[in-house]
């Protein structure tokens, strides 16, 4: 194989345990059904011929022997000869029921037409190829099958791109065209068995089956109950998978597929089936991502058949948390104190996972932020531990009345707090959050589902055993589950009937992406731009204390400045200057809006809406504290601002009209913490209007239920009932 394959470098470091073979991978047929190559109107998809066409010169050039197996010649053919039969109809020969058209004349005038487009479309990205046409009778003959491999040989060699397909017009079936017919006699019944056949008969070392869906689904794709197969043991699949509809077009459809992946599989040629509708998703199989479904003969080895589902760890964490809510407020209490003390009895056995971390990471050349996030040094356990006693003595938040009204006489009507369920938290490369959403969830009553960064796998495994070892057995360890693939999440994002929120914790992409995935609801924000208005009546020098530590302190911060607005009097009296010197001290770049660049002669910045999340920031100067509002509402996400003035009135016009999560008056934005604001950790920081705002701790994980005491009141259309609605003090019953 060539060895200048660039675009698999990355296979070592993101390949899933499930597609190592793929790396001794050298001989490559790849199946192209007619639902892929036509449109839904039996039209050519050209956008997809043309994608596929590229992927395999790819493959070509990287070194890797390409064999192609298409279909679509039929329909093709089918779409010439209806304009061919209506440009020769005469008006009235149109008004006549029109026969159905010979699908071996198809078949002749479309494989030529076929063949020329991908003749034309290889040339275009200078590839040869070449046109094979068999029958199934021919595999009867050695001589035949001797023959094909030596050709085929001699083609690889000269690196052109075979292309086979069934030669339908001379086709001794009965109407191998006609969808509605099952012809399974002969030696291969459709282009799938045919590429399996090929796949056997050629040597390949994968074989890859193009679909219109994403792989296999334990039902019909349409259902949205149905999962997507990953792995498929044949034990444990066969009997559980339901079929859908055949092709549309096509003889095959899934069942072939499957049919031909399993014989193709037995004979040791692993099989994966994928979507052609993707533009890279064969290159994405070998780069070794867990996409598709995949066939192997060893594939029964790689998990266990009772591997536990997305769904029965999320039933789980559930029926756990109800147990855990069942327990008295003591015995909760007594379960985060054996956390706290399990994490600094086993403080050297988490040091020695988080340093294989750190010593990955740094292999991988991850930055330096990352890799301070990532370490977990005694004292960070240290202080873990005490933040988890501090959650751990906070006053007992299930149960509480919020509010108690009298209905009626000896009708009581109670607000009660109560957990939420299940909640799933996609977090990034810091193992300490870990540690604080298990206590947050456990002080609050909830089940839990963690998905933490691949960085932090060992780290996250580690500290995940050590917390649920701590566990009691009268709640269980499945209080908490550990997610350790990214590709389960898409399967976790529609278990909208059994977790019950959403916590993203990461980059922009990642916190939009989860919103755009998923019924459940989302609690985070998607942004972190954070502004410091510096009003004219600031003390300066306090001014430049809180915006140094805002933007510095920790600039990747959601809770980092991003944009600083100044009073235009600042401008022409030196403040401006003395809060840019600091910056620049600081050794921040100064980005600025339309206003400040022409006045300071510095680089525009590119948007009003940015986060940084480095040493950098956006400068731009306003008219007053109004402007500055309206700025903030405009170009702002709603995380946190804070106002540096010393007029009480120009401070209560901002905190109560900018409209964001936290507001601040004279003090850094870097304040906007959980642990800060002493709710002993957070979640995270939601910029949502709904439910929690601001740093999310336990108070954020509850929500409520009525409770209504009575003695046998009934409504009765409110004839017997004397509505009193009186409110009642929460310390009496």
């Amino acid at each position: 194989m060539d060895s200048s394959r660039d675009f698999l470098k990355s296979v070592n470091d993101s390949m899933d345990t499930s597609r190592d073979f793929v790396k001794s991978v050298n001989r490559i047929v790849v199946k192209v059904g007619t639902a892929v190559v036509t449109r839904s109107d039996g039209r050519l998809a050209l956008g997809r011929l043309g994608a596929l066409c590229e992927q395999l010169k790819e493959l070509n050039l990287q070194g890797y022997e390409v064999i192609l197996v298409t279909s679509g010649a039929v329909g093709l053919g089918k779409q010439r000869l209806r304009y061919r039969r209506l440009a020769n109809s005469s008006f009235s020969d149109l008004q006549k029921p029109q026969g159905d058209l010979d699908g071996k004349a198809c078949a002749a005038v479309g494989q030529s037409s076929l063949m020329a487009l991908y003749d034309t479309m290889f040339s275009q990205l200078d590839v040869t190829s070449s046109q094979l046409l068999v029958n199934d009778g021919f595999f009867r003959d050695s001589g035949f099958r001797k023959q094909l491999s030596e050709t085929v040989t001699s083609l690889l060699e000269c690196r052109v791109i075979p292309i086979f397909n069934e030669n339908d017009a001379v086709s001794t079936r009965k109407a191998p065209y006609e969808h509605r017919v099952q012809d399974s006699s002969g030696i291969f019944w459709d282009n799938d068995s045919l590429a399996g056949l090929l796949a056997l008969e050629l040597k390949a070392d994968l074989l890859v089956l193009l679909s219109d869906v994403e792989g296999l689904y334990s039902g019909p794709p349409s259902d949205p109950n149905s999962k997507l197969i990953h792995t498929y043991i044949h034990e444990k699949h066969q009997k559980e998978v339901t079929f859908g509809d055949k092709s549309r077009l096509g003889r095959g459809g899934m069942t072939a597929k499957v049919n031909a992946a399993v014989a193709a599989a037995n004979a040791s040629i692993p099989v994966i089936i994928i979507s052609g509708y993707a533009t890279d998703n064969i290159i994405r199989v070998l780069q070794g991502e867990k996409i598709g479904t995949v066939f192997h003969k060893d594939a029964h080895l790689w998990k266990s058949l009772k591997e536990e589902t997305a769904h029965e760890m999320a039933v789980a964490a559930r029926n756990s948390s109800r147990r855990l809510q069942a327990l008295k407020s003591e015995e909760r209490r007594e379960v985060l104190l054996a956390v706290a003390d399990a994490l600094e009895k086993n403080q050297k056995l988490i040091k020695l996972e988080n340093e294989a971390d750190i010593a990955d990471a740094l292999e991988a050349g991850y930055d330096k932020s990352l890799i301070s996030r990532l370490t977990l040094k005694p004292e960070k356990i240290s202080s873990l531990a005490k933040s988890v006693r501090v959650l751990a003595d906070m006053e007992e938040p299930i149960g509480q009345v919020l509010k108690r009204t009298e209905l009626a006489d000896d009708l009581v009507l109670e607000k009660i707090s109560c957990s939420l369920g299940v909640l799933l938290i996609i977090f990034e490369s810091r193992p300490d959050a870990l540690v604080q959403i298990a206590a947050l969830a456990i002080r609050s009553g909830n089940g839990l589902l963690l998905k933490g960064g691949k960085e932090a796998r060992r780290s996250n495994a580690i500290l995940h055993k050590i917390i649920t070892s701590a566990m009691p057995d009268t709640v269980g360890s499945k209080l908490i589950g550990l997610v350790t693939s990214r590709d389960e999440i898409p399967d976790l994002l529609k278990l909208d009937d059994v977790i019950d929120l959403v916590v993203p914790r990461g980059s922009n992409k990642l916190v939009s992406q989860i919103k755009e995935s998923t019924r459940i609801p989302v609690l985070g924000h998607a942004d972190g731009i954070c502004h410091i208005y510096v009003d004219k009546s600031a003390n300066i020098d306090m001014a430049k204390h809180i915006v140094r530590d805002a933007k510095t302190d920790y600039p990747a911060a959601c809770n980092a400045l991003e944009t600083l607005l100044v009073h235009k009097d600042l401008s022409s009296n030196g403040g401006l200057n003395e809060l840019i010197l600091e910056l620049k001290r600081g050794g921040v770049e100064l980005y600025g809006g339309p206003k400040a660049s022409a006045l300071l002669n510095i680089s525009e910045a590119s948007s009003l809406h940015h986060e940084y999340s480095s040493l950098a920031c956006t400068i731009e100067i306003v008219d007053d504290v109004f402007a500055a509002i309206n700025h903030i509402n405009k170009h702002g996400s709603a995380h946190t601002e804070c106002i540096v003035t010393e007029d009480s009135e120009v401070a209560e016009t901002f905190l109560s009209q900018v409209d964001s999560a936290a507001v601040f008056h004279n003090a850094s934005t870097r304040f906007c913490d959980g642990a800060r604001f002493g709710l002993g950790a957070e979640v995270g920081i939601s910029t949502s209007r709904i439910h929690a705002r601001g740093p999310v701790g336990v108070e954020g994980l509850l929500t409520t239920k009525w409770v209504l005491r009575g003695s046998g009141q009934v409504v009765d259309g409110d004839r017997g009932v004397n509505y009193t609605f009186k409110e009642q003090p929460l310390n009496t019953k």
